[in-house]
């Protein structure tokens, strides 16, 4: 009876988002296409709604040359779709600055710019102490003096340097600065990202290769679904696209950063001094808006036994199938699925805590790396180029090899639906209701509901 409780916890979660999501659309398609539609555009076959929504921002983007401005415009409009179409770039990235200083023969381009983000977020029915809507962090049990929170705050606000330009012996290039405030609780500048592109060649502080942004849900919260994995790291990554732009490879030395549980007393966490390697194989179709995508993660994780005082060397791995498909011109769907050992600080849950290595089970002097899953899946709808909407559910759980029987996290989901509305390609507003669960290995879980609101200029 206890299992079958368990079970229907589970089920009555994604029942409740289901239901949540279903609503929320239909309740979109009967009033938000009364002001989005009268922009939509024709219904010419293949073409994308967020295509048009890149557009009018690349259109939006003004020139200051010493030069032609209307000879100049054409070679700003390649260097901006560079920015703009990614692989890495994420949906809560800046957007290209509004000016942008362009050299006299037009072969190079500087900007500086910047994005104001303001976040507005009431829980209620159980909350989470932190800005990200995290199911790692839910309280068990909840605290009667927190089952509601209001709060506000700018993260997500940033300043970022961008050069696009090229030359005979780089090719295509790019160099880019960003960093950002991280809100009230914590007001630090912190670097972002630092990076170097040229040609195929990326070099910096950079999103991992392991990464796959495209098939990530857009969303208002920080955190974003807690099934994905997400990390920057400096490193040096290969990237090709070939046979017609439809195959792309990539594979990349990334800087490591374990997370791993060491007692002090028995075992001891060793300095990291092997990189870790992440690679992918892309197959897109539908001009680059569809894909589906193979990654892989390696990793070695090293750890001291203080007991017979000798260094072990733990192999780390994951593996992450992604997909984009673009079913219409305005309707994508999107997924995620990942399975690893010793990955856990990639991730976006188990993140907040030390799982790359854990303690083996009556063994004292003894860590392993523990098996981790990720899934996230949804989709999203452009009413118009202004107006779009998402949908995601997400789970991470977590599988030690013996059940602790104790508050150790076993599981989070989460779900998300919002809305976002561009007024002008500069200021977006936006709202967001989040559902989260976190369950434990004793069979104790807990809930947390969230409404987002979102205001954000980019200049």
């Amino acid at each position: 009876m206890k299992i079958k409780n368990k079970l229907t916890d589970k089920n009555d979660l994604s029942a409740k988002i289901i239901r949540y999501s279903v609503f929320s659309t239909l309740l979109l398609g009967g009033f938000v296409p009364s002001f989005a539609q009268s922009e939509a555009p024709d219904s010419v076959a293949g073409n994308s709604v967020e295509k048009e929504r890149i557009e009018r921002m690349i259109n939006n983007t003004h020139i200051i040359t010493m030069g032609d401005e209307n000879n100049m415009r054409d070679s700003l409009s390649k260097m901006l779709n560079r920015f703009y179409y990614d692989q890495f770039r994420h949906f809560q990235d800046p957007r290209a600055p509004y000016f942008m200083f362009m050299s006299r023969n037009g072969n190079l381009a500087l900007g500086v710019g910047g994005v104001i983000r303001m976040r507005g977020y009431f829980d209620w029915n159980g909350s989470i102490p932190t800005s990200g809507f995290s199911p790692y962090f839910i309280p068990i049990p909840k605290d009667p003096a927190s089952e509601k929170s209001l709060s506000a705050n700018p993260s997500g606000t940033a300043l970022f340097f961008t050069l696009l330009g090229h030359n005979s012996l780089l090719g295509d290039f790019r160099g880019y600065i960003e960093a950002g405030f991280s809100g009230y609780n914590n007001r630090d500048f912190k670097l972002k990202k630092a990076y170097i592109q040229s040609g195929d060649w990326t070099a910096g502080y950079a999103t991992t290769t392991f990464e796959d942004t495209k098939a990530e849900p857009s969303t208002i919260d920080g955190a974003g679904a807690n099934g994905i994995n997400t990390r920057t790291n400096v490193l040096v990554r290969y990237m090709h696209t070939f046979k017609n732009n439809h195959w792309s490879v990539a594979g990349s030395v990334e800087i490591p950063s374990s997370s791993i549980d060491a007692d002090g007393t028995t075992t001891k966490a060793c300095s990291d001094y092997v990189p870790d390697f992440a690679a992918f194989l892309q197959y897109q179709w539908d001009g680059g808006d569809s894909h589906v995508r193979l990654s892989g993660l390696a990793r070695v994780l090293t750890y001291r036994d203080l007991i017979e005082e000798k260094n072990y060397n733990i192999m780390g791995w994951a593996a992450q199938f992604s997909t984009v498909i673009k079913v219409l011109p305005q309707f994508n769907l999107f997924g995620i699925a990942s399975v690893g050992r010793g990955h856990q600080s990639y991730t976006t849950d188990l993140a907040g805590g030390n799982f790359d290595l854990v303690a083996e089970p009556d063994t004292p002097g003894k860590l392993y790396a523990p098996m981790a899953t990720g899934y996230v899946f949804g989709l999203s709808y452009y009413f118009s180029p202004k107006v779009f909407s998402n949908i995601a559910l997400s789970e991470q759980r977590y599988y030690p090899k013996n059940n602790p029987d104790n508050s150790q996290y076993k599981y989070g989901l989460y779900g998300a639906f919002n809305v976002f509305w561009d007024i002008t390609p500069r200021f977006e507003i936006g709202a967001e209701y989040l559902i989260g669960k976190r369950a434990n290995f004793n069979g104790e879980h807990g809930n947390a509901n969230r409404i987002t609101a979102l205001m954000m200029l980019s200049f």
